[in-house]
């Protein structure tokens, strides 16, 4: 297998992009998330593509954002930086820090604006800025034994193209962003969070078996439902909400608790630090081990 971050693969009329740092647990860097655009774009070119499948290599499909590659490139580049004076150690620049993750919601809506069905297949979890990517997609299969949720609802972020309420209406969305719990594949799916649950060693072959059936639907077909659909999200204001939530984002990971606690990640290591922030909710870091 490529060591490449995000691996292309058209099979008969899918197109499969699979994230590809399973070390890392697929944690998104600047050229996963670039591999991710580029990717759904040379699916929409492709006339043999009718349906695009995204997933995770090893044991998750993402665990969210890069926070070690993140900050060694000094925040998520910006192609927008306007030329300035060097901003001295611990300054934050709104701006830029809007630009520089604006640019990642640009990437992520490509999925959203794709004219070709996107197909979102979720094992292990799918965490934190994960989220800001696979809830673009037009379907999601999980499988029963995965976990999906927005932890930095607890400290140093929001989600940024804010698909959380779109998806899920006011109770739950705030039921699960104000706290940041976990949510299990049975409740993601009581919730209307995702279609469909399967057995783990299942999930591929369905999701796989519903994303050909598509085929035998005219394309343009498929294209005006989809941007049907999304034109009623879209007129709800979704693009104004992505904007306030890119904005936030900036602000939560700028307040003294949030540098406090990424000062503590510095010092104790992320993954005690995430253990003690999620104790007393007993989930993501504090989960208890399976024997």
């Amino acid at each position: 297998m490529s060591d490449a971050p995000l691996l292309y693969e058209e099979r008969d009329s899918l197109a499969i992009l699979t994230l590809n740092r399973p070390a890392r647990m697929n944690t998104l860097t600047e050229e996963m998330i670039q591999g991710v655009a580029d990717g759904i774009e040379r699916a929409t070119a492709s006339r043999a593509v009718r349906a695009i499948l995204l997933r995770g290599a090893g044991r998750a499909l993402t665990g969210g954002y890069d926070l070690d590659a993140w900050r060694a490139e000094g925040g998520t580049p910006s192609p927008y930086d306007a030329e300035g004076p060097e901003p001295r150690p611990g300054a934050w620049d709104p701006v830029r820090d809007y630009q520089a993750m604006r640019h990642n919601v640009a990437r992520f809506m490509k999925i959203w604006e794709c004219p070709k069905p996107v197909l979102g297949q979720i094992h292990g979890w799918a965490i934190g800025g994960a989220t800001d990517l696979v809830l673009c997609c037009d379907l999601l299969y999980m499988a029963d034994d995965a976990f999906i949720g927005y932890a930095p609802s607890r400290i140093y972020g929001l989600p940024t193209t804010m698909m959380w309420v779109y998806r899920l209406g006011l109770e739950h969305a705030k039921q699960y962003l104000l706290s940041g719990d976990a949510i299990d594949a049975a409740t993601a799916h009581r919730i209307g969070l995702v279609s469909h649950v399967c057995p783990a060693g299942e999930l591929e072959a369905a999701i796989e078996a519903h994303a050909r059936r598509l085929a035998h639907i005219p394309a343009n077909q498929l294209a005006l439902n989809k941007l049907l659909i999304n034109q009623a999200f879209e007129n709800m204001g979704l693009r104004t909400t992505q904007l306030i939530g890119t904005v936030f984002d900036g602000i939560a990971r700028h307040t003294e608790e949030a540098q406090r606690w990424m000062e503590r990640v510095d010092t104790e290591g992320l993954r005690d630090v995430v253990a003690e922030r999620d104790a007393p909710h007993g989930d993501y870091g504090a989960r208890p081990k399976k024997p």
